[in-house]
């Protein structure tokens, strides 16, 4: 069994007896409204809620250019030659 398998059913086990041992009702007061739940329908919400946006907020991010910019070198692999004689002179010489 890999590392990472074991890690993440030792944390789903520890994460599952946390979540049983807190089934009592509690009260929350959110802005201007009172609601009671259960602490394990809260851990569970705020976990799930937790793990999406970490999730989002660590996948990685396509690169964006912005208008105008300077554009970014690219290889040129169609086989199509950019410079002039002029250049390959210059480039060849001392």
């Amino acid at each position: 069994m890999r590392i990472t398998t074991m890690l993440i059913i030792i944390i789903t086990v520890l994460l599952t007896i946390v979540l049983m041992q807190n089934t009592e009702t509690v009260r929350f007061n959110i802005l201007f409204g009172t609601f009671y739940i259960s602490k394990l329908a809260a851990l569970l919400t705020f976990g799930v809620v937790g793990f999406i946006l970490g999730v989002l907020v660590g996948r990685p991010k396509k690169a964006r250019s912005i208008a105008g910019d300077t554009p970014q070198y690219r290889e040129n692999n169609d086989g199509d030659d950019t410079l002039s004689d002029e250049d390959r002179e210059y480039i060849s010489h001392p």
